[in-house]
């Protein structure tokens, strides 16, 4: 699968871009605010229906205008397909392909699929459980549609759940019946997500160990990935029960797979307290790799990968053995961003890689400058 062509309405920092792509790698050169970072936060737009961080839609629509437009065209062998994704706050968002319109954004997730490695990675080792569960449900919601379909079952029923004992705290009666309703979709969907979660956990150590190794060219270190879940030991369904009085008390749900742990670990210590930061980075960076072959390996094509300042946050060897994946031709199509472009361009002719480069200023794209 290849990008071939980008264009950008009112995006972040672009008044208008249009961009074609030629080869299998892009970078994104020139300063730290010019705009490279927005360039994949587009791409991502397209693959996963949403940007890279975690601000609203408004927040992309460049200042001073009242929408964004963005548009691709996807080539994978003879096939070429259209791409759509238009905002404008006060109407929902659109995403289309060759011009039909999706019903549910779910029925793309995957279609399109993209591996992103960016300096906020870190975060994954760093913060608590809802970070590594955004990483696993995103990945998996890209190899498993009947898990994002069930994802989406279960975040709608929790929110209307929580909606509805906030709301009781305030009121003498509640509708036992109605929550229990809610109850047995949560149960239901709960139970399907941890018993793919565990699965797909257990696929993804040897992926773990295996990219770890390389990156680090030393298979002494032992990386891992612990899953836990209350729903290991207690019935579901029965605890939601049992635990309503206190739920209505707290205003939420304190039961369920939203509240599963994903511990990464290095020689059965944890990462976060234990590992150093090249050791934290060297796991990312399997992490990521795994993910590829994961969505490689489901595909039957590689998805593209975007880079982003990883010139900056690795060291040496980590690069170097980076860009011998990149010369070996284990990835595909490759979006890269640096601010320094005399480093990439060095690091790129070393390892003997032809890449297509793009200077950026000030929402503005020149080729080969």
């Amino acid at each position: 699968m290849r990008l071939q062509k980008l264009r950008l309405l009112n995006f972040k920092n672009y008044a208008e871009a249009d961009v074609e792509f030629n080869g299998l790698v892009h970078c994104f050169l020139g300063r730290n605010g010019s705009g490279k970072t927005n360039l994949l936060e587009a791409i991502h737009y397209l693959s996963l229906t949403r940007g890279i961080t975690s601000a609203s839609d408004t927040d992309h629509i460049r200042h001073g205008a009242d929408h964004f437009f963005i548009r691709a065209t996807f080539e994978a062998g003879d096939r070429r397909k259209e791409i759509t994704c238009t905002y404008t706050p006060d109407r929902k968002k659109k995403i289309a392909e060759d011009g039909k319109e999706y019903s549910r954004f779910s029925e793309h997730i995957g279609k399109y699929p993209l591996v992103l490695v960016a300096p906020g990675d870190i975060e994954l080792v760093w913060d608590g459980g809802e970070v590594k569960r955004k990483f696993f449900d995103t990945l998996l919601s890209q190899l498993d549609r009947e898990y994002l379909d069930q994802l989406i079952v279960y975040q709608t029923n929790l929110r209307h759940r929580n909606g509805l004992l906030k709301m009781y705290a305030d009121r003498p009666g509640i509708d036992r019946e109605l929550l229990a309703t809610y109850d047995a979709r949560l149960t239901t969907s709960g139970k399907f997500l941890h018993e793919r979660r565990r699965a797909f956990t257990e696929r993804m150590i040897p992926l773990v160990k295996k990219h770890y190794a390389y990156v680090v060219n030393d298979s002494l270190e032992s990386p891992g990935i612990t899953y836990s879940s209350e729903l290991d030991t207690l019935d579901f369904g029965k605890e939601l029960a049992a635990r309503l009085d206190r739920d209505l008390i707290l205003g939420r749900t304190t039961v369920g797979v939203h509240r599963d742990e994903f511990r990464f670990t290095l020689n059965d210590h944890e990462l976060k307290t234990f590992g150093s930061q090249g050791q934290q980075k060297s796991f990312l960076i399997a992490l990521k790799l795994s993910e590829f072959e994961c969505l490689s390996e489901k595909n039957g094509f590689k998805p593209l990968l975007l880079l982003d300042d990883i010139f900056d946050k690795l060291d040496d060897l980590r690069i170097v053995q980076l860009m011998k994946l990149v010369a070996g031709g284990s990835f595909g199509q490759i979006f890269i961003t640096d601010a320094r472009p005399r480093r990439s361009l060095e690091a790129l002719q070393q390892a003997g890689i032809s890449a297509e480069c793009f200077f950026v200023e000030g929402g503005t794209l020149k080729v080969n400058p």
